[in-house]
């Protein structure tokens, strides 16, 4: 769906900061049993195992030091490694390292319900190769993006020690950057130790009025991006895909900016795909596209998670869907300048991976 510790700087972003204190940490291990979801019948042979993991993770509690602490009702923001024996010589072991964010719905001295939702990168060491390895149709490449989302529930157990268990899914994919792209889903079931520096937690109090300035602004977006992709196990190329955005939006509330605006595209994939496909070499269609989309941020300080849905009205070879999806997240260096990792999808399939920077006026 890389960049750990980036994203951590990125989490850690101010956004018109009242206070300096930061907030106690909670340190956590845990076991994982899992098993591989065959979701689709070419990578049956591989859902057999039950893979194995454990992970350590250190998280920093959201004190009310910045004005979003308080509209999340003060999540936890952490950093994850994870290792993942899968019990099977075609897809091995992998390690990963993941920045989340974790969000309580219930919460007392003694308990605590939580939902958790990450990003970062894994390494797998067995990856797909057509001479060697040609049977792995899950995993084409060592690094992988991976997303993670899960229901935690901690009870204490001693002042500081709090019992963890959970249910999550863990998805890795390399954005088709590599193929084949099936990507792997692991169900998984945790148990494990959270050592807590601070229970109960007491909060700052919040700031008298924490309105965000721009509340109701409009503003303008304009953008470009790189990736790479492969056309086929195949065909080991990487081609450049390319766009450029002009997206305008309006903030709409603390935590929400709508957005509209028109995109277009060039994948250098499509023109020897189309050669290979078309009965002529002779006035072939334009492989270049154009959309309009509507969107949304959601905002955490100078973080955004970006959701958009677009069209293609200038779409002459139809190669995908006339409709794209787009999920990533945002970053504010400044406040006039943005950088963007974006996953664009086609019905479900991962197109490509956007790496994006751009201004906002």
């Amino acid at each position: 769906m890389k960049l750990a510790g980036a994203l951590l700087l990125l989490f850690a972003g101010p956004l018109q900061a009242q206070y300096t204190s930061p907030g106690p940490l909670v340190i956590g291990a845990y076991a994982q049993g899992s098993f591989i979801l065959a979701h689709t019948p070419a990578i049956s042979h591989l859902a057999v195992s039950h893979p194995t993991g454990l992970e350590l993770n250190l998280q920093r509690q959201t004190n009310g030091s910045e004005p979003w602490h308080a509209w999340y009702r003060y999540p936890k923001i952490g950093l994850a490694l994870v290792y993942y024996d899968y019990h099977n010589p075609v897809l091995g072991r992998s390690y990963a390292s993941t920045i989340y964010l974790n969000k309580r719905f219930l919460y007392s001295p003694r308990h605590e319900l939580n939902f958790r939702l990450g990003t970062g990168l894994a390494y797998f060491t067995n990856p797909f190769d057509l001479e060697t390895n040609h049977k792995n149709t899950i995993v084409s490449s060592h690094l992988n993006a991976v997303l993670q989302m899960r229901l935690e529930y901690d009870v204490a157990v001693a002042e500081h020690l709090g019992l963890l268990v959970g249910l999550g899914l863990n998805h890795y994919s390399n954005g088709a950057t590599t193929k084949p792209n099936f990507g792997i889903n692991l169900p998984t079931v945790f148990l494990g130790l959270n050592y807590h520096q601070q229970r109960p937690f007491v909060p700052l109090a919040p700031p008298a009025d924490d309105t965000p300035t721009d509340l109701g602004r409009n503003f303008l977006n304009l953008s470009t991006s790189l990736g790479f992709k492969q056309r086929s196990a195949t065909d080991r190329q990487k081609y450049l895909v390319h766009s450029v955005s002009v997206l305008g939006g309006r903030r709409v509330g603390r935590k929400s900016n709508l957005l509209v605006g028109l995109e277009g595209f060039y994948d250098r994939s499509l023109v020897p795909e189309l050669r290979d496909t078309a009965r002529t070499s002779e006035n072939l269609p334009d492989v270049k596209k154009a959309g309009a989309l509507i969107g949304h941020e959601l905002l955490f300080g100078r973080l955004a998670v970006v959701t958009h849905l677009g069209i293609y009205f200038y779409n002459p070879y139809k190669s995908n869907t006339f409709y794209y999806e787009r999920i990533g997240l945002k970053y504010h260096v400044t406040d006039r300048l943005f950088g963007a990792v974006d996953l664009k999808v086609h019905r479900g399939s991962a197109d490509v991976i956007e790496w994006k920077v751009g201004v906002k006026l």
